[in-house]
């Protein structure tokens, strides 16, 4: 038994490696949440084990770290089962809003030191986070490296050890990420961008343990509720005071929700018919949305209008490019499809990374070019494909990868930049101003959120996710939040989905993670064998539910895929061979079109 609880232990401590995922699944794409393989089920509910669900201390110390998982009004009792009577004055019960669960990472297993009467407990963590009743991860408020508490055992006549109590409990409801993983399925609410053009995900977790037919009313609480709070700056909330009466309710294939909303108007009742269709996926039949009790709006099918308004879309299949030789060059790879380089030969010269984007009057091109005396420009075109006139920005010394921000307006399109450690806001004519942080330290890495309203950074070493609200000429950058990663010395950063990001750093050796959008989710894609420079994803799709795909460049290689295989010259399009003898150069750089 200790031998299989110390296996587990050390699967989940470590993740799912990348090793032996097949190739055309690259990143896989968050599901609806965990199959319910343990705890007690009924009815589709699935609750955490017991206090005397453990054959051993190493699983008992596992199950008391799940034990506060669940609907958020019964937390405490949960736990307090698994407290000695004497020790659970010391926690003091909160109720409502007000519960909060303090998410940890494990740094190595357990250590139990064990004695006749007492054994002593140890546990490592890393903070990740403070889980509200509203399904929010918010940053972390504790900031102890480890806990420390006491498992008493009950002893049989025989003197069997049957099971155990905690004493000296921790003052804090803790709750693992495994636990997080196992007994909550992510549900992202969506709401209006700043500016109500686009659908913009927030992370929130259900309890399996919520009963299906009480799910939806759940998710349109969060919804009435507003954003977290480091989206706030990103979008827009319902109008205030907005709140669901009674509970949602179901007839065969026909939901109906009721809200008290006083002032809204036809459009606004349509907006919000299209944010509970994409926050409530499951729903495919009929939705009908009262205000006080009136019917206001059906939507006749949920999943169509789910279809008619994408939260974003992306093609079935990427445009890949690279640089090679100083110049942006097609890959090709069978099954997808191919095409000359979206910008004129005349430009396309010193080239030393790049980053495209389709808009409705055709392309956004931004390419960092290298000049004669050394120094790195922005060179900015935006037109038809191919794209002819660039306007060149002023020199740096170095430059990072050119995002374009999908949230700006088709009338001013707009990107962003990390020049000489500093983030800059680059337009067409290739105007940079630099973007004002609310965190101190080098910027060393930028990417947008295929929504455009959110971005992930990497500052003074550290990841960040921030919104953005994006008027004229102006970023209006929100409170940055800071994730909690086990990665160490983070260099490059993208989106993978629309509430994931695939992270380069060092996991004892230079790797590749997919981390969900508030640090608590971690899965291992590839140890790299070098620090990564130069990474790229292309977006999973939330309508058709594709997987994300990435490359990267490390040690001036090229890769892609997962497992990840080297890109050689020959999947490089429009270029010659280079002449007996000589050795051909690699692709670097590579990024996608979308």
């Amino acid at each position: 038994m200790a031998q299989a609880l110390g296996g587990l232990l050390a699967a989940l401590l470590l993740g799912t490696a990348g090793c032996g995922i097949p190739e055309n699944t690259e990143v896989s794409v968050e599901g609806s949440g965990p199959a319910a393989e343990a705890g007690a089920t009924s009815g589709g509910r699935v609750e955490p084990p017991t206090r005397t669900a453990s054959d051993s201390p190493e699983e008992f110390v596992l199950n008391f770290l799940s034990a506060a998982a669940g609907e958020p009004d019964g937390a405490y009792g949960r736990v307090r089962q698994f407290v000695d009577t004497a020790d659970r004055p010391r926690l003091q019960e909160k109720q409502g809003s007000a519960v909060a669960l303090t998410v940890v990472r494990l740094i190595g297993p357990p250590r139990i030191v064990t004695s006749p009467d007492q054994s002593r407990v140890t546990l490592r963590v890393q903070q990740v986070g403070q889980l509200r009743a509203d399904g929010v991860l918010e940053p972390p408020e504790a900031t102890a490296p480890s806990y420390e508490f006491g498992l008493r055992p009950t002893v049989q006549e025989s003197g069997v050890e049957t099971d155990w109590y905690v004493v000296d409990p921790p003052a804090v409801l803790l709750l693992s990420v495994e636990a997080l993983a196992r007994f909550y399925t992510p549900r992202p609410v969506y709401f209006w961008s700043s500016d109500r053009s686009r659908l913009v995900p927030d992370q929130r977790y259900l309890p399996l343990a919520v009963p299906k037919d009480r799910q939806v009313s759940e998710v349109v609480r969060w919804l009435t509720g507003g954003p977290s709070d480091w989206l706030r700056k990103g979008v827009s909330p319902l109008p205030d005071r907005t709140e669901l009466i009674n509970n949602a309710t179901r007839t065969d294939d026909r939901w109906e929700v009721n809200l008290n909303m006083s002032g809204a108007d036809r459009s606004q009742l349509d907006q919000l018919g299209t944010q509970l269709a994409w926050s409530l996926p499951e729903l495919n039949g009929q939705l009908e949305l009262k205000i006080n009790n009136q019917s206001r709006l059906t939507i006749d099918d949920v999943a169509q209008r789910r279809q008619a308004y994408p939260a974003y879309s992306v093609d079935d299949a990427p445009r890949r490019f690279c640089v090679y030789e100083g110049a942006v060059h097609s890959l090709e790879y069978p099954g997808e499809p191919k095409g000359p380089v979206p910008v004129a030969a005349t430009a396309n010269t010193n080239v030393v990374s790049a980053g495209f984007s389709r808009y409705e009057r055709g392309i956004l091109a931004a390419l960092v070019v290298t000049s004669q005396n050394g120094r790195q420009h922005l060179s900015v075109g935006v037109g038809a494909d191919p794209v002819t006139a660039f306007t060149r920005s002023q020199g740096f010394g170095a430059m990072g990868r050119p995002v374009w921000l999908r949230s700006a307006s088709s009338s001013a399109p707009a990107g962003l930049v990390v020049a000489d450690r500093k983030l800059y806001r680059f337009d067409a004519q290739a105007k940079l101003s630099q973007v004002a942080l609310g965190t101190a330290g080098d910027v060393t890495a930028v990417a947008a959120s295929p929504d455009g309203h959110r971005l992930a950074m990497i500052v003074g070493g550290a990841l960040y996710v921030l919104a953005v609200n994006h008027g004229t000429g102006v970023l209006d950058t929100g409170s940055p939040r800071r994730l909690y990663t086990s990665l160490t010395n983070l260099s490059a950063v993208d989106w993978s989905g629309e509430n994931t990001l695939v992270v380069a750093g060092s996991a004892g050796q230079p790797a590749i993670y997919e981390i969900s959008v508030d640090g608590a989710r971690e899965t291992a894609l590839q140890d790299t064998g070098a620090a990564v420079a130069h990474l790229s994803a292309y977006p999973a799709n939330p309508a058709a539910q594709l997987s994300g795909k990435v490359m990267y460049e490390a040690n001036g290689v090229a890769y892609r895929g997962v497992p990840f295989e080297q890109i050689h010259r020959d999947q490089v399009q429009d270029v010659t061979p280079p002449p007996a003898g000589v050795r051909a150069g690699n692709p670097t750089a590579p990024f996608f079109l979308y």
